[in-house]
């Protein structure tokens, strides 16, 4: 292995995650860089307002008031350098307040910032363009519904910033990995058509991105590591100049990390794996090798990569209306036939006084009885549950509409069925739905720029060559199964791990065997159509299943599954979350005779 490396440690998942864990990160004393993942389309919508209201908000402050202001002196002493899409919709608004904070802490530092991705100020100009939604083919929303539009950014320009002795880079809407990448490519000097490095970089920005899933939160074998979630310890990438990189995690610290924790969140929240496209360059995770080293250290490598894209995605956040719903206990004898004519009640009243106060019905209602196994679908299992979670919910155009919803359920407990109860705090309020609509731009469209302690400094973004899908090799399918055997069925959860995420309305699955010789069983009994019967209780669209043969692993693409996902979701799992958990119960076929070692 390659002596020079740089130590990465992965402190934010999402803006509102742990913020103990950079003091974790630094107790060690060994990094060389903390990176910080704030940024979703949600989150960027929920700045967007903040920012409305006051100009010099739209960041994420608590990555100063609480991150850096417990932390400064000691990442300073260390010198660690700092990483984080914390800007937001304000990154030079971000910047001043960490200048301000180091200023009174007595700390000299020096603070980049990357410009560029908000778009916001060219809505016109864009509207004129009509770009059409990349998915859905939707025409561009009206721009007055508008929350933000932001170009997914890469990790050239945090480079850059690096090159210039910036010892914090702070960025707006860069693709979450980017952050790691771009430390790699500023210590090793990676350069732009090295596909395969890049890629490798990405994998290790990818794994540890969300933080404490890759040591062991939200694993399949949880019962294992249950011990020390609650101390548990953030992600470290050792990365290597030849794009190896070992995952681990400081010493005494909760979790685990083995092959199914780390391949698990390498499948999390991907689409094609042969063409996970970033800014950068175009990843095929489908040759990535996953080895235990030690215990608690994963080795990844064999990443490939293909020239990136010529264009940037674009993502607009809009306002669509709005929606409302609460949560209700039932309790007693078919507790989940009272709690869905409890609903019932409820939505023939509503659509009453809408009809009486001249306004339309619902765009969309959503009920769904928690504890009676309504996520299963057809394959709920459990008959006349003594005890359920109601969730009822509704869309309108307009608040009122929904406010009326709300009422009339609070209004309608009395002329419930019996057994009804509920954590009392206030009716729940409408909320604005948020959507969102993604399209592509020419790199040279989005100019991107560099500030540096206030200043200007010069970075150039040539345009790429582009991606061309014909490169990509599909792997050969695992070799069936001999029939000679007598067979007989598991769960897939004692051959495989899984997780699953959400990409938008689509969902993804990631299978992987627990061992090799578990794969082709597992190919051979969860075809699309296999998956798509699971879920057509919430699919409105395919299925698609890609192969990756280096980790034993598959991944299965839902398309129109999540209501809309987000928080233009109705669904009480709008994310997917679940997903894996529902698909972990389906039976696979197997001989018998490997039963004996499961």
């Amino acid at each position: 292995m390659p002596e020079k490396s740089i130590k990465i440690g992965g402190a934010s998942g999402y803006w509102g995650d742990a913020t103990s864990a950079t003091a974790q990160l630094l107790k060690n004393g060994d990094l060389d860089f903390i990176v910080y993942d704030y940024l979703a389309e949600i989150t960027m919508s929920i700045l967007a307002r903040a920012k409305s209201r006051n100009p010099q908000d739209g960041f994420a402050r608590d990555f100063v008031s609480a991150v850096l202001q417990n932390n400064f002196t000691e990442i300073r002493r260390q010198k660690v350098k700092i990483i984080a899409n914390a800007g937001g919709l304000n990154p030079e608004g971000c910047a001043d307040a960490v200048r301000a904070l180091a200023d009174q802490l007595g700390l000299d530092v020096r603070i980049a910032v990357v410009t560029g991705d908000d778009l916001s100020a060219r809505i016109e100009e864009i509207e004129k363009l009509s770009p059409v939604e990349m998915f859905s083919g939707q025409e561009f929303p009206d721009k007055d519904s508008l929350a933000s539009i932001n170009a997914y950014i890469g990790a050239f320009p945090i480079a850059a910033a690096l090159d210039h002795c910036a010892d914090i880079v702070i960025t707006g809407r860069c693709v979450d990995s980017a952050v790691t990448l771009g430390a790699c490519i500023h210590s090793f000097g990676w350069r732009r058509e090295d596909w395969d490095l890049q890629a490798s970089g990405t994998l290790a920005g990818h794994i540890i991105e969300c933080g404490v899933q890759a040591t062991g939160g939200n694993f399949t074998d949880w019962p294992e590591v249950s011990g020390g979630l609650a101390e548990i310890g953030y992600p470290i990438a050792e990365v290597f100049q030849d794009g190896t990189c070992r995952i681990t995690k400081p010493p005494g610290t909760g979790g685990a990390i083995n092959v199914g924790t780390v391949a698990e969140q390498m499948l999390y929240e991907i689409g094609d794996p042969q063409a996970y496209i970033v800014p950068d360059v175009v990843c095929d995770f489908s040759t990535v090798q996953v080895t235990q080293l030690a215990r608690d250290c994963v080795l990844l490598r064999g990443a490939t990569g293909y020239p990136g894209p010529a264009e940037y995605k674009i993502s607009a956040t809009y306002a669509d209306g709005f929606r409302g719903g609460l949560l209700q206990t039932f309790v007693g004898v078919d507790a989940d036939k009272k709690g869905q004519i409890f609903c019932d009640i409820v939505l023939r009243r509503s659509r009453k006084v809408l009809k009486d106060q001249g306004l339309e019905d619902f765009n969309e209602v959503s009920t769904e009885i928690l504890g009676a196994e309504s996520q299963y679908g057809a394959f709920r299992q459990q008959d006349n549950p003594r005890e359920v979670i109601v969730k009822l919910a509704a869309k309108h155009p307009k608040a009122q509409g929904v406010a009326i919803m709300l009422k009339e359920a609070t209004g309608a407990a009395l002329a419930a069925p019996p057994g009804l109860s509920g954590f009392q705090g206030g009716r729940p309020r409408p909320s604005p739905v948020v959507r969102l609509f993604s399209f592509l731009l020419k790199k040279p469209e989005v100019p991107i720029g560099l500030i540096l302690d206030g200043k200007p400094i010069e970075f150039f973004n040539p345009a790429l060559p582009g991606f061309d899908p014909s490169v990509i090799f599909r792997p050969n399918p695992p070799d069936k199964p001999s029939p000679a055997e007598e067979l007989t069925t598991v769960p897939l959860v004692r051959l495989a791990w899984a997780r699953s995420g959400d990409k938008g309305d689509k969902a993804n699955i990631g299978v992987i065997a627990r061992k090799p010789e578990y794969l082709p069983y597992i190919w051979a009994s969860l075809d699309e159509n296999v998956v798509a019967v699971r879920f057509s209780h919430f699919l409105g669209g395919n299925v698609e299943r890609f192969l990756l043969p280096a980790s034993n692993a598959i991944n299965f693409l839902l398309h129109e599954v999540l209501g809309g996902g987000g928080i233009a979701s109705l669904r009480n799992d709008a994310q997917g979350k679940a997903y894996a958990q529902l698909l972990l119960e389906c039976p696979v076929s197997v001989p018998v005779s490997l039963t004996k070692e499961l």
